[in-house]
């Protein structure tokens, strides 16, 4: 099938290099210039485990293109996904200028023949009638363009529309949230949970959605191809929209429930890691998000949350067990803080070493990252603050970093620190050699951020270990 992705960002660039490979002839567009020749040249802007390789096969085949040509890319596509980003607001709504751009520029560029417009950002509830009316609002300001050198004599002030509608301009608006997690986005595309696609009108529009995503559906390109099909939830607008929030606000909260037992753990003298591990084991909950440390961050689960709790305000509704979980979020951050002080008693002075920048392994991505907030409060208590993160260090990224030495290897970091934390769980972290590090610190305290190094490895190389909620 042909597919357009207008949108180059983390969902887009993945979405069109995962549906290039399984066998669709995709074009993404991107206004960035500098940004879509780094992509023609088979290099791929951000870091996500496998994407490269499949990218430059896929560019190789000449099923994937990239290009600043929003009206070439909208005449090749019979499906045309919207993929930019939608930041939150101050107040937590979140921002759809992009997207509004977007749909201008679709309905300004359709020439002819059925066309599916699906939102693949995540945009507020209600978005999908807002977004067919901004395409016609387009359509519509191309018409009335294209009409003034023929109505240049006409006199009488009389008001001219464009004209209606058509089969020639015919379209659907389609929502199909996307649920990928950064650091393992490609293989959530190949091994999804579920694919969620949402209409109000025929079935026409969600019948070509099943027949693109069918060679997934099927588990053709799997880790386990002989896995049941994918399940295909198949429902209106506004539910679809629902969903994506639902799912990100129910994750973000689950996490701040072993927060806080975590923090009562600390109090009470019982191991966070076993209490999670009993209660997850009861099928109605589940193991996975109950890992205790230092909250949720990166570009999805804050801005979810927040658009869900402004979404409910603007209906009259107090969304209390979500901003509960905001608040839970926003103290966690601040635990590890507490316990440098309670270790070290005055931080003034001091120098701390973080293990980790990004919001999560696996990925470049510093949006919303614990790490943040951790260098800010660490830096007005008069410490200084070093940090070593494996992608971040050798990259030489420094946006959104200030008040922090980025080290370029481990032992750098520990040499002169009074203590390290652990901010990001780093697979390559467990094998560190925690023996050398000890003895060039100036003294050997290790707060583990997010419960994830061998406590018994760490006291042997002579650590004093301190986890949260343990």
């Amino acid at each position: 099938m042909r597919v357009c992705v207008i949108g180059t960002g983390y969902v887009g660039l993945v979405t069109g290099v995962c549906l290039s490979h399984i066998g669709h002839h995709v074009i993404c567009i991107d206004n960035n210039e500098a940004k879509v020749k780094l992509m023609q040249s088979g290099q791929s802007p951000i870091f996500e485990p496998g994407l490269s390789e499949i990218m430059k096969s896929s560019i190789e085949s000449g099923r994937l293109e990239f290009t600043t040509d929003i009206a070439a890319g909208v005449e090749h596509g019979q499906i045309l996904f919207i993929a930019v980003g939608t930041p939150a607001l101050p107040n937590g709504e979140s921002d759809t200028r992009y997207v509004e751009a977007v749909a201008r520029g679709i309905g300004a560029n359709l020439k002819g023949g059925y066309k599916v417009i699906v939102n693949k950002s995540t945009v507020p509830i209600g978005s999908g009638d807002w977004v067919r009316m901004l395409v016609l609002d387009g359509l519509a300001e191309r018409q009335r363009a294209e009409a003034q050198p023929v109505l240049a004599g006409v006199g009488g002030g009389e008001e001219i529309r464009p004209a209606a509608l058509t089969g020639e301009y015919d379209f659907d608006v389609v929502s199909n949230p996307e649920f990928l997690r950064e650091g393992s986005a490609v293989f959530d595309t190949f091994n999804p949970d579920r694919i969620v696609l949402g209409s109000n009108n025929s079935d026409r529009p969600i019948k070509l959605m099943q027949e693109l995503y069918t060679p997934i559906v099927e588990r053709q390109f799997a880790e386990d191809k002989s896995a049941p099909p994918v399940p295909v939830v198949v429902t209106d607008l506004s539910s679809a929209e629902m969903i994506k929030y639902a799912a990100n606000a129910f994750l973000a909260t689950k996490i701040s429930f072993i927060n806080e037992v975590a923090n009562i753990c600390d109090r009470v003298g019982a191991d966070v890691m076993q209490v999670a591990k009993g209660i997850g084991l009861d099928s109605r909950i589940g193991s996975k998000f109950l890992s205790a440390g230092l909250g949720w961050g990166g570009s999805c689960f804050p801005k979810d949350v927040s658009a869900l709790i402004h979404t409910a305000d603007d209906y009259g509704y107090e969304t209390q067990l979500l901003k509960a979980a905001v608040s839970v979020n926003e103290r966690q951050r601040l635990i590890v803080v507490e316990k440098l002080q309670q270790a070290l008693k005055i931080l003034k002075g001091k120098t701390i070493g973080l293990l980790g920048l990004t919001f999560k392994p696996d990925t470049d991505d510093l949006r919303d990252a614990p790490a943040l907030n951790v260098i800010e409060n660490l830096t007005r208590l008069g410490a200084k603050v070093k940090a070593y993160d494996p992608i971040i260090s050798q990259s030489g990224m420094r946006d959104g970093i200030s008040d922090v030495i980025v080290e370029t290897d481990p032992e750098r970091l520990a040499d002169g620190c009074d203590a390290l934390v652990l901010v990001t769980e780093w697979a390559q972290f467990l094998s560190l050699d925690y023996i050398k590090m000890a003895k060039l610190m100036n003294a050997p305290i290790l707060i583990d951020g997010r419960n994830f190094l061998n406590q018994p490895v760490l006291e042997e190389a002579g650590f004093r270990y301190i986890g949260i909620g343990r």
